[in-house]
């Protein structure tokens, strides 16, 4: 097999509908000659696709609409191959890597080379396809702002994604970069609203990584929506940005499990408060505040939270209000395996956990549940 080539097929299986050359192709790049193969003979049944090995020289002139890539990211040649093609990858509408080494690294590794979705595991054909076709509406903003939303969510799931690395290798913490992201979250939020964060998140990620972006996004909403200082929203969206980092020391097969947990996976999972509590509690950069955020964003006023059972007199206001944010943002968090619940049913589970949330806070949070 040549090292690059250009592969168009006009015929389709019947009931497709295969996208317009002119609208845009899927740029597929692959590390050996069967894995690009085996990508390109998917797509080709409905897209335009041209293919390329890394190791190839880059002579593509035109721009894709989208970027497929598979490829060991262990190997660093690899990884120079990618970071060589960088502004070709940054102008792509959607990045997709198709890791078969599924784990905390190798997806944080792909987020910082700039993909806006990972697809660990085997190749799920359906997910593929589902993924470059889009449903969104491109006409709901101008091409410039969806630029500029996605770059806020990319860099957030940047930030997510070196947070994750740095507890799996021991890595040093970059606590003022996911800072940093929180604010440009805050920013984006203020200008458009939370509900055009939380399509366009659930369009470019799925499992934990969506999770912390919709958990910052909605408690942003919140804070904004009781009117909290400046000082207050940062504490806020920091505590947010950093309160799931605990799972990066649980498996992904655990995380993104398509069923019921088992008693001794459930066990597992609830390690990750206490377990984010321990990596960041050495950091000077992290307050007192948030570590007490990250320690206890499932405790509940009645006592039945873990890990420490608190009741209401020992949870804070921040907590309060993070716990609210988290449970709303995954009841509407996207998974393959699963409709999205309506927010409105998100928010009656909500009012049913008398007892458990501040009734009041709960009442506030309508209106970001509903209209915001």
């Amino acid at each position: 097999m040549q090292n690059a080539r250009k592969m168009l097929h006009p015929a389709k299986p019947a009931g497709l509908r295969e996208q317009d050359p002119a609208h845009g192709f899927v740029h597929v790049l692959a590390d050996t000659s069967d894995k690009l193969a085996g990508v390109c003979s998917i797509l080709e049944e409905r897209f335009a696709v041209v293919g390329e090995r890394l190791d190839a020289d880059a002579k593509l002139s035109r721009m894709p609409s989208a970027i497929v890539i598979r490829a060991d990211l262990r190997d660093v040649d690899n990884i120079a191959a990618i970071k060589s093609r960088a502004g070709r990858l940054a102008k792509a509408g959607k990045r997709i890597f198709l890791l078969e080494h599924s784990s905390h690294v190798g997806i944080s590794q792909a987020y910082a080379l700039g993909a806006t979705l990972v697809l660990p595991g085997a190749i799920n054909r359906t997910r593929l396809l589902a993924a470059l076709s889009d449903p969104a509406d491109p006409s709901a903003v101008s091409s410039g702002e969806t630029a500029r939303s996605d770059n806020a969510v990319e860099a957030a799931a940047t930030a997510i994604a070196s947070m994750f690395t740095a507890v799996t290798l021991g890595l040093p913490l970059d606590v003022d970069g996911t800072r940093e992201a929180g604010r440009q979250i805050a920013d984006r939020i203020t200008e458009r609203g939370l509900s055009e964060w939380l399509t366009t998140v659930r369009r470019h990620h799925e499992g934990t990584y969506q999770h912390c972006l919709l958990v910052t996004g909605v408690a942003i909403d919140f804070g904004l929506s009781l009117g909290v200082g400046r000082a207050d929203l940062e504490r806020l969206y920091s505590a947010a940005m950093f309160h799931d980092i605990g799972k990066a020391q649980i498996p992904l097969a655990i995380l993104d499990k398509p069923g019921r947990l088992d008693a001794e996976e459930r066990a597992l999972i609830e390690t990750h408060p206490a377990a984010g509590y321990a990596f960041l509690k050495g950091h000077d950069k992290i307050s007192p505040e948030i570590l007490d955020a990250v320690r206890h964003h499932h405790e509940y006023l009645d006592g039945s939270g873990y890990p420490d059972a608190l009741c209401a007199e020992n949870i804070g206001d921040l907590v309060r209000i993070l716990t609210i944010s988290d449970i709303f943002a995954a009841l509407i968090e996207h998974r393959h395996y699963k409709p999205t619940m309506p927010r409105s049913e998100a928010y009656d589970v909500l009012r049913g956990m008398s007892g458990k949330l501040e009734k009041a806070l709960v009442t506030s949070f309508k209106a970001v549940a509903l209209t915001r």
